[in-house]
């Protein structure tokens, strides 16, 4: 029993690595970009907020612990950003390598409890998932409203890009979707987005 609780000690020093991996996106009241911890655990919190407008019900422990879990392979894979697809050309097999190096380091059945959330994640195909996804793609449009479209200027991302990024949340909000398109249209109207 020791011997395990070891182990989850040590991976549990592991995963704060996750603190160290930087995303594009800027937070609020400071002049850097969010790391991958920041952006899991406010994913996380916005589930109890946003969960009554999810399309089908869930459940919200899950849910949470889906946002937790969804991007501690980029601790070994590192982020992809969403809007290069060059990046994104072998992001499933390094985030599947990173997976299996990450989640080994657990015994059982903790190893397959933190593996299959990732993997249930990734598939998107459960009312938790879907949800769990349209938090994703919230999270960092929210910033981006609040920081006047600041890493779509820096990245010269397109509406078009954006659009179809966003698009993904009506999976697991139809309601959260229309007023958060409304939003974007806006920021397009700002002049936010390259032309």
């Amino acid at each position: 029993m020791e011997d395990n609780l070891e182990k989850i000690f040590i991976f549990i020093v592991e995963i704060d690595k996750l603190k160290t991996v930087y995303r594009q996106t800027y937070i609020l009241g400071e002049d850097r970009p969010e790391n991958d911890a920041e952006h899991s655990w406010h994913m996380a919190m916005m589930v109890p907020l946003l969960s009554r407008y999810s399309n089908e019900p869930i459940d919200e422990g899950k849910t949470i612990k889906l946002c937790l879990a969804h991007d501690l392979v980029e601790i070994y894979a590192g982020d992809t950003y969403c809007y290069d697809p060059k990046a994104g050309e072998d992001k499933a097999e390094r985030e599947n390598a990173a997976a299996k190096k990450l989640f080994s380091q657990l015994d059982e059945p903790l190893r397959s409890e933190i593996s299959s959330l990732w993997t249930e994640f990734e598939d998107g195909k459960t009312p938790e998932a879907k949800f769990a996804a349209a938090m994703d793609r919230l999270q960092p449009l929210l910033l981006n409203l609040e920081r006047n479209g600041r890493s779509w200027i820096q990245h010269g991302v397109c509406f078009s890009q954006a659009e179809k990024r966003v698009s993904r949340i009506k999976d697991g909000s139809e309601e959260i979707f229309r007023s958060i398109y409304k939003k974007l249209e806006d920021a397009r109207d700002h002049g936010w987005f390259k032309v």
